[in-house]
């Protein structure tokens, strides 16, 4: 029997509170979106703990930080504090990368590798290019929340960060394509087959 998760349980975890959060927003108004954002996230982690028997580290990331800032909202009354969480997000991941980075470590290689096989140059170039893109995507909200109105920012996070996150991966393309490397093991390359007439 496959041990291997539902397909739609990844997107789901992804993008499913995100539209809970759009569609409480526009019935209801923030404080309720965000009392459905803090309830689809840990929704969201449960499923993946009962599929895939793990909580990958970035969305439980975002899990505490929306849980931390979503709570606060909450009990101050303020909505300034879940404004601030696609920037602690978004500042958090860069940090991450840039730490790993300093350390010899392209954080995305793990996460990434199954899908895309890179060289060591590449998986650090990828790295460096996100964390930039994750700092100017904090300042981005920083300067969107603070001089534009809720409902622009609401639109803002649930999709225009996306888009721009999926329109950088698609300029990264080139990179990934200069640097993949085959899935074969360097030292069977040039090895010949045990048994070439099979």
């Amino acid at each position: 029997m496959s041990t291997n998760p539902p397909k739609w349980i990844r997107p789901l975890s992804d993008y499913g509170p995100l539209v809970v959060f759009f569609v409480a927003y526009t019935s209801w108004g923030l404080m309720a979106a965000t009392v459905a954002l803090m309830a689809a996230t840990g929704i969201s982690l449960l499923l993946a703990l009962i599929f895939e028997k793990r909580i990958p580290a970035l969305p439980l990331i975002t899990a505490v930080v929306v849980g931390v800032f979503g709570g606060l909202t909450l009990w101050l009354n303020d909505e300034t504090f879940i404004k601030l969480k696609p920037t602690i997000v978004q500042g958090l991941m860069a940090a991450i990368l840039l730490g790993g980075l300093m350390f010899g470590k392209p954080l995305l290689k793990p996460l990434m590798q199954a899908a895309w096989p890179m060289n060591e140059q590449g998986w650090r170039r990828l790295t460096f290019r996100f964390a930039i893109f994750f700092l100017a995507m904090a300042v981005l909200n920083e300067a969107v929340w603070r001089t534009q109105t809720t409902d622009f920012w609401v639109t803002f996070k649930v999709f225009g960060i996306a888009g721009l996150t999926f329109l950088f991966g698609m300029t990264q393309m080139p990179l990934l394509n200069r640097h993949r490397i085959d899935d074969v093991p360097p030292e069977q390359k040039n090895s010949k087959p045990a048994n070439p007439g099979l």
